[in-house]
């Protein structure tokens, strides 16, 4: 009896190693890789002569407190986040000592001068949820700019979030001017919780 000698047919190789480079490439120039972004914040630059800070009266400062469970102690009274924007603004627009014409707070002799003297300082636990750091951040630049939306709609008639960098450079360095972001972070500690 004779054997079928067939021979097992084998798959040429020799061009997998370009097939699978090609592939890698196309790949590499279609996928989108995500970027994480971070908080945009400026800092102030270095000065060498460095000058003692003109001292801030108490009833200037709104002091928020984050602890490790994530509340919030706003001037000594806790505060949900939903809250905070709103007794921000009160804050910063109260317009106590009456030297502001465009604030429209209840000029409450307790709390902010003005909006340029006005400073939110901030401070968070160390076990403090990123979550909620991120949030409170959030909720306190909405509040500086929402007073900016009113200031430029009472003064120009126009919205400030929808001005043109380019074309309206003077006026919304005027509106930053008038309600000028100063929120101070301080260094985390362990507030409790």
């Amino acid at each position: 009896m004779a054997r079928n000698k067939r021979a097992i047919p084998e798959i040429n190789a020799g061009s997998m190693a370009d097939i699978a480079f090609l592939l890698l490439i196309f790949y590499l120039v279609t996928t989108t890789m995500d970027t994480d972004k971070g908080i945009n914040r400026k800092l102030p630059p270095i000065d060498e002569l460095t000058e003692e800070p003109p001292p801030i009266k108490e009833r200037n400062i709104f002091t928020v407190l984050v602890n490790s469970n994530d509340q919030l102690l706003v001037e000594d009274e806790y505060l949900e986040i939903s809250e905070l924007r709103a007794k921000a603004m009160e804050f910063i627009d109260n317009n106590g000592d009456g030297s502001c014409t465009y604030c429209k707070g209840y000029g409450i002799s307790t709390s902010s001068d003005n909006p340029v003297k006005a400073v939110i300082s901030l401070q968070n636990d160390r076990g403090t949820s990123y979550g909620m750091y991120v949030k409170v951040q959030n909720e306190l630049v909405a509040a500086y700019e929402d007073l900016r939306e009113i200031y430029a709609e009472n003064e120009y008639g126009r919205s400030y979030r929808s001005m043109d960098p380019e074309e309206d450079e003077e006026i919304i360095k005027e509106v930053k001017n008038a309600y000028q972001q100063k929120i101070s972070e301080a260094e985390p500690l362990n507030i409790g919780g």
